[in-house]
């Protein structure tokens, strides 16, 4: 089974991370929650609250299988990071061509890898400029699969989010 890196900090969609978690979780697949150096506890725009499990200064990226950028505000509060750690974590999983999952915000760290250059994806719609002048082509679905790379719009893509995420890791 998998072993997920969950990229995320306060004020995260919840239901963008409590669901792939609850998918995940159930086909046996591993999550592991990775936060700033300093965090301890995370909290979602909704108050679900969650255990960092390893620091971003901890974390190496070869030790898992895939990650998952639930969206929110989180995505761009990880991307202030000064020392550019988040985006160089997903960076690994863009150029090792692993199951990387992205939704609603999560696009966003997937601009710091400077990897998405013809990529086909989708996002919320704030982001979506972004991810086009990063060089993405932006597909209006609820989700698009390039590859390894899945990303989703929003919280009512949930369903089929999930089940491409499965899916991939079978």
């Amino acid at each position: 089974m998998a072993n997920i890196a969950v990229l995320v900090t306060d004020q995260f969609e919840d239901i963008e991370l409590t669901s792939p978690e609850e998918a995940l979780k159930n086909e046996g697949h591993t999550l592991t929650i990775i936060s700033e150096d300093n965090k301890q506890i995370i909290t979602g725009k909704h108050g679900t609250e969650y255990k960092v499990d390893q620091s971003i200064e901890d974390a190496i990226p070869s030790e898992f299988d895939g990650i998952l950028l639930p969206g929110g505000f989180s995505p761009d509060l990880l991307r202030s990071d000064e020392k550019g750690e988040f985006g160089l974590f997903t960076k690994h999983f863009l150029e090792e061509d692993k199951p990387s999952f992205a939704i609603c915000h999560g696009p966003q760290l997937l601009i710091d890898t400077d990897l998405i250059k013809g990529k086909e994806l989708t996002s919320f719609i704030s982001v979506r400029k972004d991810l086009e002048n990063a060089g993405a082509k932006i597909l209006e679905q609820p989700v698009v699969i390039d590859g390894n790379l899945i990303t989703s719009r929003t919280p009512d893509d949930l369903n089929e989010f999930n089940n491409a995420i499965l899916n991939s890791l079978k």
